[in-house]
C-alpha cells in the first residue's frame, strides 16, 4: 500500500471560532443549504457523515478548543482507480488579519502500487476550494447565524 499525502492552505475574513463551527461542527445543516443541486441529504449515523453524494465519512477525531478534526473517506466512488481510502486533517488557525487559515492534509492510500492521478488531486482540490468559499460567503451574509 502507498501512501501521498497533498498539503493546502485557504485564507479567510471569517475568525476561526466562527468558520470551525459553520464549515465543521454544523456542516451536515449548511452544506445541503449551500449546495442543494449536489447534497441531497447527509445523515449522522454514530459519528460518521454518510452519503456526501456516494461517499461514507468515518469521522476518526475531533478537537473543539483547537478547531481541528481529522475524518475518513472509507466508502464510495472516489475509491476507485487503485484508491483504499482517503483520510484528511484539518485545522483551523487564527490569521493576524482577524480571519483564519484553512489547512487541509489529505492522505490517500492506495491499494498495492496504484498511483493517485492528478486529475483526481486537482479536481477534489477546486470542489473543496469552492465549499470553503461558499461556506465564507454564506457566514458572511449571515453574521448572527455563527
Amino acid at each position: 500500500m502507498g501512501v501521498f499525502t497533498y498539503e493546502d492552505e485557504v485564507t479567510c475574513s471569517i475568525p476561526p471560532a466562527k468558520m470551525f463551527k459553520a464549515a465543521i461542527l454544523d456542516s451536515d445543516n449548511l452544506i445541503p443549504k449551500i449546495m442543494p443541486q449536489a447534497i441531497k441529504c447527509v445523515e449522522i449515523l454514530r459519528r460518521r457523515w454518510s452519503k456526501f453524494r456516494s461517499m461514507t465519512h468515518r469521522v476518526d477525531a475531533i478537537d473543539k478548543e483547537n478547531f481541528t478534526i481529522s475524518y475518513t473517506v472509507i466508502d464510495g466512488d472516489v475509491q476507485s482507480g487503485g484508491i483504499e481510502s482517503i483520510s484528511y486533517e484539518l485545522k483551523v488557525v487564527a490569521s493576524p488579519d482577524g480571519g483564519c487559515i484553512y489547512k487541509k492534509t489529505r492522505k490517500y492510500h492506495t491499494k498495492d502500487d496504484a498511483q493517485v492521478c492528478e486529475e483526481h488531486i486537482k479536481g477534489g482540490k477546486e470542489k473543496g476550494l469552492a465549499l470553503f468559499k461558499d461556506i465564507e460567503a454564506y457566514v458572511s451574509a449571515h453574521p448572527d447565524e455563527y
